[in-house]
């Protein structure tokens, strides 16, 4: 019988995630299919019973019920614990379990760097820029600060990881060797001309980290490789945790070159906004 997962979340929109398992199901020749299931936040606890039921063998999770999902499950991994958030559900047995892949998403790009910045800002406090925090401090950066324009969910952030919080207001103002946009600013649609770093206060030799992935490029990756900074687009932080996904629920890894490639092409032929 063809194994069910799929995607959960509202509004859901468009999302890319049926087309990379899809694509990985058919290439290794798993008999599977992956859906996207929209669910509003009531509807959790009944769904999450048709999972129970081995109709659904693993879902990917987002926007409203990263955190919602947790208190449901039977186990929750220390990486998802850590953050505080699941983005993957995955059987164990008959346990129904958690994962945050969007920490290995995250971190996949940054070992490929010559070498890891001392320093990083995380701009945002939602469920990415933990994840981005929870990544930094699996690497060992030394210095991991976060902003975000509500002081108080920076401030919360910074308490929950140990991390410092920075007044959004002077973000600009410490020379930090990693800047990762965890923040909608960028994102194809009514944000997309904007950037939450201002053209010329990049640091010298830094890395810009953008979370958003449409548009491929964004004004921030934009304007910091104009200014002589390496740029690290948000397609690989989906990638990489759509692959982590993808091993947890087959035990088999996916292309990460076709995948990317695909993910390429249907960015490619998305519509301009």
């Amino acid at each position: 019988m063809t194994a069910r997962y799929g995607i959960i979340g509202w509004p859901l929109g468009h999302t890319l995630s049926p087309a990379l398992h899809n694509w990985g199901f058919g290439r290794l020749g798993v008999d599977a299919r992956y859906d996207a299931f929209p669910l509003e936040p009531g509807g959790l606890p009944a769904f999450l019973d048709r999972v129970r039921t081995g109709e659904i063998l693993g879902l990917s999770v987002t926007i409203p019920h990263k955190r919602a999902v947790m208190p449901l499950l039977d186990r929750i991994t220390d990486r998802a614990r850590r953050v505080g958030a699941v983005n993957t559900l995955f059987r164990d047995g008959d346990a129904l379990c958690g994962e945050n892949t969007d920490v290995i998403g995250v971190v996949a790009p940054l070992r490929r760097l010559a070498s890891l910045p001392a320093s990083a800002l995380v701009l945002g406090a939602g469920g990415a820029a933990r994840a981005a925090v929870a990544g930094l401090l699996e690497l060992g950066v030394a210095d991991v600060a976060v902003a975000n324009r509500t002081p108080d969910k920076a401030a919360a952030l910074a308490v929950d990881f140990g991390v410092r919080a920075v007044a959004w207001e002077a973000r600009m103002d410490e020379p930090f060797g990693l800047i990762c946009n965890t923040t909608p600013l960028g994102m194809a649609g009514a944000l997309e001309g904007r950037s939450p770093w201002d053209a010329d206060r990049f640091p010298e030799g830094c890395v810009a980290y953008d979370i958003v992935y449409n548009p491929l490029e964004t004004r921030f990756l934009r304007e910091a490789a104009a200014a002589g900074c390496a740029a690290v687009s948000g397609l690989e932080m989906f990638l990489h945790q759509g692959l982590a996904q993808f091993r947890l629920w087959t035990g088999r890894d996916m292309d990460e070159d076709g995948a990317r490639r695909l993910l390429l092409d249907a960015l490619a032929a998305r519509p301009a906004a």
